[in-house]
């Protein structure tokens, strides 16, 4: 009786154990790539831009405001400068030059602006001349300015007068230059300085 090789079954099964090995494992489809939902991406997009905007107006209207108040600041500095300005004489006259008529409209204007506004003239001399006689002589050159406020529309109530004649120089020399400075109204702002507003 022949028999059967033993090694043929133990060949057979590494045949098939082989064959197992070789075989690939199946390949897997990879996972799809998620959606994207372009709505939600616009929309976020949006609200981005609508933030940055706000953002932009905000900072556009502080620089306005900004430049609004350095532009009133610098209209108001230059108003006040306008009303204390001095105005000058000829020598032993209290009449008001073409020049002094000029500083006055450009006052009249801020006045005029700016109602809660009073304001005091002083009338000053030079040396020439006794105490008593520059006295009247710088009240007649402040009453003088204060009839020309007046008679173009400034109330009287809101204008004070002072003279201090030769007390108070603005030049210390004795010469027709130093002379010249001293014969003068000047004009001090006694109420509403704060509510001071440029001519329009």
């Amino acid at each position: 009786m022949t028999g059967t090789p033993r090694f043929v079954p133990a060949v057979i099964l590494a045949a098939v154990a082989l064959a197992a090995c070789s075989k690939k494992a199946p390949e897997t489809a990879p996972a799809p790539a998620p959606a994207v939902n372009q709505d939600s991406i616009n929309a976020e997009q949006a609200r981005r831009d609508s933030i940055a905007r706000a953002d932009q107006a905000r900072r556009d209207s502080i620089a306005r405001a900004q430049a609004e108040a350095e532009r009133m600041g610098a209209a108001r500095e230059a108003a006040v400068r306008t009303l204390q300005a001095k105005i000058f004489f000829a020598f032993d006259k209290d009449l008001l030059s073409d020049t002094a008529t000029a500083a006055l409209d450009a006052k009249i204007a801020i006045l005029n602006a700016s109602p809660d506004v009073h304001i005091r003239i002083a009338g000053n001399a030079d040396e020439r001349g006794s105490d008593e006689y520059n006295l009247a002589l710088g009240q007649r050159r402040a009453a003088s300015a204060k009839r020309y406020l007046t008679d173009h529309g400034i109330a009287a109530d809101r204008i004070d007068l002072i003279s201090y004649g030769e007390e108070r120089p603005a030049a210390m020399g004795h010469d027709e230059e130093s002379w010249a400075q001293n014969r003068r109204d000047e004009f001090e702002i006694t109420a509403g300085e704060n509510s001071i507003k440029g001519a329009p």
